[in-house]
């Protein structure tokens, strides 16, 4: 199988001042593909290859808790303006300090009323855009977000008329000049830059492997490497990667995902 040589885009953030600091730990090598489960690497410890152990519950892990939030929203992912402007809005609501179930909702209900663009969110009222987000049940942040909703819908279209891959052409592929300029967008800070990241290395391999300290922490708390390069070796595509963030993200929050998903990997 061909192997494509990706740069580790790994943020880490700052506990005091929420500044993302990044860091590239050099190339590695990442096939691509989805590849059976029989082709993980093997063999744990000095070697830098995977063991038997990895390989299961990553298969167990990704079975459960392998599903991106992009999905969860409804979102077709790809790299086109629409679902990347989808993915923004997202990312957007899911850095609140609220449930990741109704962030979920309150953007599927943004884009069931049709602003699903960021022509239709800058045309559709105020009002309109905080009784999509009541019905989702994003009712503590609904006026301001609302607000902010409509001027990065300005933003975007302003600046890169309304297209997201002309921002990351504006960074020139890199993680980090592309979550710089996301910060730029009301509401979006460090946390949301990461998990817009997270979620479009499907699609962007300019991003992929990216891996943000959440996600190594889950990993840890799995047994899995907490080293971004040797946790990447682990997924076989960009798709394998955000599926692989996204399950972390869920498990490092119960610790009853973290025993369940240990306990089924070893029967």
């Amino acid at each position: 199988m061909a192997a494509t040589a990706l740069s580790v885009n790994v943020s880490t953030t700052c506990p005091l001042t929420h500044c993302p600091r990044n860091r590239v730990l050099g190339k590695l090598r990442l096939p691509r593909g989805p590849g059976p489960k029989h082709m993980r690497a093997r063999v744990a410890g000095s070697t830098g290859d995977m063991g038997k152990t990895d390989g299961a519950v990553l298969d167990v892990l990704l079975d459960r808790y392998g599903r991106t939030y992009a999905r969860e929203a409804g979102i077709r992912l790809a790299d086109r303006p629409k679902p990347l402007y989808q993915l923004l809005v997202l990312a957007k609501l899911l850095s609140a300090r609220i449930s990741a179930e109704i962030a979920v909702a309150a953007a599927r209900e943004l884009f069931a009323a049709g602003y699903g663009t960021p022509r239709a969110m800058r045309e559709a009222s105020w009002q309109d855009r905080v009784n999509a987000l009541i019905r989702g049940h994003y009712r503590r942040y609904d006026e301001r977000t609302s607000t902010m909703l409509g001027e990065g819908a300005e933003l975007i279209l302003d600046r890169w008329q309304g297209d997201l891959r002309r921002l990351r052409d504006e960074a020139e592929g890199d993680g980090r000049r592309i979550a710089a300029l996301l910060m730029k967008f009301p509401g979006i800070g460090p946390t949301g830059a990461d998990i817009f990241l997270r979620e479009v290395q499907a699609v962007w391999p300019q991003v992929a492997p990216y891996f943000d300290q959440r996600v190594l922490d889950g990993a840890g708390r799995l047994g899995l490497p907490r080293q971004a390069g040797r946790l990447a070796k682990l997924a076989h595509s960009g798709d394998e990667l955000a599926r692989l963030s996204a399950a972390l993200i869920r498990v490092s929050h119960s610790e009853e995902s973290v025993d369940e998903v240990r306990s089924a990997a070893t029967r």
